[in-house]
């Protein structure tokens, strides 16, 4: 688990569509808003991460597991995003809850977040 959480970070930073499609299975759904349709199948996911890229170096991510039950993880973490690579001035963050189910190779088959910023943030 702490390894694919790592991996998601990894994909996120470097954009690569081969890391970003080693986290899911075939037929994954992502679902970014809990109001929207998720996204499905893992070359519409990769299309998605890819389709409004964050400017390299400007965020930052720390993700940890709170209950892994079986296949199901449940993971804490906190999204930064900084005016540039200098990481110097912090613009906006998110508290993040995301729940995870993976299949029996360990890629994500379910991807649901949720994200919240800090009172006076706009969103």
């Amino acid at each position: 688990m702490v390894d694919w959480l790592e991996a998601y970070v990894q994909a996120w930073e470097s954009y690569s569509p081969e890391a970003i499609g080693a986290l899911f299975s075939d037929d994954a759904v992502y679902s970014y808003h809990p109001f929207d349709e998720p996204v499905a199948g893992r070359p519409a996911i990769v299309a998605s991460w890819l389709k409004d890229p964050d400017a390299r170096g400007t965020y930052e991510a720390d993700y940890k597991p709170v209950a892994v039950d079986g296949d199901v993880a449940v993971v804490h973490g906190r999204s930064r995003y900084f005016k540039d690579s200098s990481r110097t001035e912090l613009t906006n963050q998110w508290d993040n809850i995301f729940v995870i189910e993976f299949d029996e190779h360990g890629r994500c088959r379910s991807f649901r977040e949720w994200w919240v910023a800090p009172r006076g943030q706009a969103e």
